[in-house]
């Protein structure tokens, strides 16, 4: 495990045998297993090269992390990073998936209220005005990259082109679920292999 010491935690410990910390928010010594008795037995310590750090060599009654198991120190850096990866993608994939929940929902009001529309329900009625706005949407997104403009702007272009095109997959009663399996078959394809059979189905 890892702590702060000061010169007094360090002189306790030596006279005690007991890992000895100073506990920076409580601005007090506190000893390892002093409300718990799962102390750290010190048998030897070491300072290093510089004296600014200092390891506490024992024997702990009982598993030192507080998670039960033998040392603080068991996240690899390769794991971390592996998880915040899945995090962020599951993280994309609930924001697709809420926002066809959304859609779907307008979708059903349709039927049930009257008034004024909300733009998802005009475009859910208006087919044109849906394909309109799509082929709009996209070439706004090319915009920036064809005219060499600012690029600050693209991520609002991506969202709305995504928003536009998900509208008419609810008009076409295809989900997004539909498209991303679509995407994992290519993964394991070339482009000339992904074109033919395509080519070989439309056919």
């Amino acid at each position: 495990m890892q702590g702060f010491v000061n010169k007094d935690a360090l002189a306790t410990t030596i006279t005690s045998r007991k890992a000895t910390f100073f506990s920076q928010s409580g601005a007090t010594l506190w000893t390892k297993g002093e409300t718990s008795n799962n102390f750290i037995n010190i048998y030897d310590m070491f300072v290093d090269c510089d004296r600014d750090s200092i390891i506490y060599l024992g024997k702990p009654d009982v598993p030192t992390c507080h998670t039960g198991l033998e040392t603080c120190y068991f996240t690899s850096i390769g794991d971390l990073l592996k998880e915040q990866e899945v995090e962020e993608t599951n993280l994309a994939l609930t924001t697709l998936y809420s926002l066809e929940s959304t859609i779907s929902k307008r979708e059903l009001e349709l039927a049930g209220k009257h008034g004024k529309p909300s733009w998802t329900k005009r475009l859910l009625l208006d087919e044109n005005l849906l394909c309109a706005k799509i082929r709009a949407e996209a070439d706004e997104l090319c915009r920036p990259l064809e005219e060499k403009e600012d690029s600050s702007c693209t991520a609002s272009e991506m969202a709305n082109v995504i928003y536009h095109a998900m509208v008419l997959l609810r008009r076409k009663d295809v989900k997004i679920e539909n498209v991303l399996e679509v995407l994992r078959r290519r993964f394991s394809q070339s482009g000339i292999e992904e074109k033919q059979s395509r080519a070989s189905t439309e056919s």
